[in-house]
């Protein structure tokens, strides 16, 4: 099991790379960019395993 640090470390190094795709893109160009979206896709299934392993978010 990871450590709860690295594990909050790495939500926020990909929701900081998600703000970086998508800074000055708008909704259209967003929707017209293949690449852009499973770039974006690709972080996001990083933050939900990264969650999913945080001892923090379970239930007590």
């Amino acid at each position: 099991m990871r450590p709860e640090r690295l594990c909050l470390l790495d939500i926020v190094e990909a929701a900081d790379a998600i703000a970086r795709f998508l800074h000055g893109v708008d909704r259209s160009q967003f929707m017209d960019d293949e690449l852009r979206q499973s770039a974006v896709l690709q972080k996001l299934i990083v933050i939900g395993e990264a969650v999913a392993h945080y001892e923090g978010a379970r239930p007590a």
